[in-house]
């Protein structure tokens, strides 16, 4: 019986963890780009190809400071920085580094117009902000990172529910399948309680024995899950952090949150499927 349910216990604790790590690494993605998220302002240059440009000419003095007293003006706005062309094109190099050094070297200086890069106070406030600059005199384009960030979010947010609901449909499956074998176990020791019957034990001492090696078995189902979703952080999640080129590694706290309630919930999880299924099978 205990080889089944330490096996039923690791398995799905295993996918319930992961699905808890994807929900963290999800959690800490969003918190280090909400802090990054900003709003940025394109001025019209001779060579911009939009009409508004085409029509109004580059982008003057006069309206730079116009702009900059809008900015100024708006509370939802925590600061913003002027980057003329040379600088724009500077930032962009540096970001990229040596990640990609193809498209480095394809962008030249001038490709990047002046911009001012603004930083809200709270990321929901970028359309009031968008909507307060966007054809402004002197102004090209207004591009944020938050509609980008959106769709990349959303499809993280369908991965964490569907890696949830995955560990959900396991749990319940393990806990069948951990009556069914608790009921087969206390079958085969039915000569056993029905002596412990005749001598007067109580209800309680008859179960403990099943409860006590229920709950052994999940934590020993725990432990084990405990190592593979261990394993999960420092493989799959690395590469992931790898891939997208920025520091939002899951911390310590968050791991050990994870295997907590993993190896809580497998002890609770065989504990309280051990007693209901006594308690109907014994008739106790």
């Amino acid at each position: 019986m205990t080889i089944a349910v330490i096996t039923t216990v690791a398995i799905s604790l295993t996918l319930f963890g992961a699905g808890l790590l994807v929900n963290q690494q999800v959690s800490e993605m969003r918190s280090y780009w909400d802090e990054r998220i900003t709003l940025t302002v394109y001025m019209c240059t001779d060579i911009s190809p939009t009409p508004v440009c085409q029509e109004n000419g580059a982008a003057t003095d006069e309206d730079r400071e116009s702009l900059e007293a809008t900015l100024n003006g708006l509370n939802e706005v925590a600061s913003f920085d002027y980057l003329t062309a040379a600088e724009a094109w500077q930032d962009f190099q540096d970001r990229l580094g040596s990640s990609n050094e193809a498209l480095a070297d394809a962008a030249q200086e001038g490709d990047i117009p002046d911009n001012y890069r603004v930083q809200l106070t709270d990321p929901s406030h970028y359309d009031t902000v968008r909507n307060a600059v966007e054809g402004a005199p002197g102004v090209d384009t207004v591009s944020d990172d938050q509609r980008v960030l959106e769709q990349f979010f959303g499809l993280l947010d369908g991965l964490r529910a569907a890696a949830l609901v995955l560990a959900g449909v396991q749990l319940a499956a393990a806990a069948l399948l951990i009556g069914n074998t608790i009921r087969l176990s206390a079958y085969s020791r039915r000569r056993e309680t029905g002596i412990m019957r005749l001598v007067g034990a109580s209800n309680f001492y008859i179960q403990l024995p099943f409860l006590l090696e229920g709950a052994v078995a999940g934590l020993i189902g725990g432990l084990i899950a405990s190592g593979f979703i261990v394993a999960t952080r420092y493989t799959l999640l690395t590469q992931i952090e790898d891939w997208f080129q920025f520091d939002v590694a899951l911390g310590a706290g968050s791991l050990l949150y994870v295997i907590g309630v993993s190896m809580i919930l497998g002890v609770l999880l065989c504990t309280i499927t051990s007693f209901l299924t006594l308690r109907r099978y014994l008739k106790i």
